[in-house]
């Protein structure tokens, strides 16, 4: 675990200064990189940190204090809580661009969240004292960042209706979607490599259902598999499938 204090971490490697400028980043869908042409912000990117992870690397812990924000710069990531009985739920999956630790920060308190990743990723770090001044003196950034909430908040509701409403089966075609949505197929395959314990956790089964599940696409040709691979045959039908549940299928 990286511990996110001022000795941010004893097992990633801590780049100081940063050896990637924000004026020369390419994720633009950063809402650093999005505000960069602020004097205000080209400030504040100053004070970056710079981290990279080794996959499987966990770099929050859930419960930690929050210490700042994480903005992905390369690499994808897994955010999960723990649940009844201790069990793991993913809440959600993140690459190049998008923010991790955003849950918990505001509050002054803890983490609600942990933060795995799922390669060797490289991570951007802003501590809390500086996003909260930044905030205080870039309204655009600000207002870039309630949008960001807002739509995180929209789709944490459409994840509660999806696991409250739909099949098992369902679940498992719509995290499929999910997941070939945001990071799309190359090869034919999904792109990002998960386990089939790490789709149960982000569908809310178990392992055991998304075996038959995958094994049930499979024979009506809806997908494909190699090893862990997956890939998508036929979009189309698969969202046919749960079209009834259309408000989580674009998002």
């Amino acid at each position: 675990m990286i511990s996110t204090s001022s000795n941010i971490s004893t097992s990633a490697k801590s780049i100081s200064p940063a050896n990637t400028a924000c004026t020369a980043c390419t994720n633009e869908y950063c809402l650093i990189k999005k505000n960069i042409n602020s004097s205000v912000v080209a400030k504040f990117t100053e004070h970056r940190k710079q981290i990279r992870c080794k996959k499987g690397q966990q770099f929050i812990m859930e419960g930690a204090p929050v210490t700042g924000l994480f903005f992905v710069l390369k690499g994808r990531v897994k955010v999960l809580r723990t649940g009844l009985l201790g069990k793991e739920q993913i809440v959600r999956f993140a690459k190049e661009g998008e923010i991790i630790g955003h849950r918990g920060f505001g509050t002054g308190e803890f983490y609600s969240i942990s933060a795995v990743a799922l390669e060797d990723c490289t991570l951007c770090y802003f501590s809390k004292e500086d996003v909260q001044a930044i905030l205080q003196k870039e309204p655009a950034l600000t207002y870039d960042l309630m949008l960001f909430y807002a739509n995180e908040l929209n789709n944490s509701e459409a994840k509660v209706k999806s696991l409250s409403q739909m099949t098992v089966r369902e679940r498992v075609i719509d995290t499929l979607l999910y997941v070939n949505r945001k990071f799309g197929q190359q090869s034919g395959f999904i792109s990002l490599l998960l386990s089939r314990r790490e789709y149960a956790d982000y569908a809310g089964t178990t392992e055991e259902q998304i075996i038959r599940v995958f094994s049930a696409l499979k024979k009506e040709k809806l997908i494909t598999t190699k090893g862990k691979r997956i890939g998508i045959i036929n979009n189309s039908l698969l969202k046919l499938e749960i079209s009834e549940h259309n408000f989580y299928l674009d998002s």
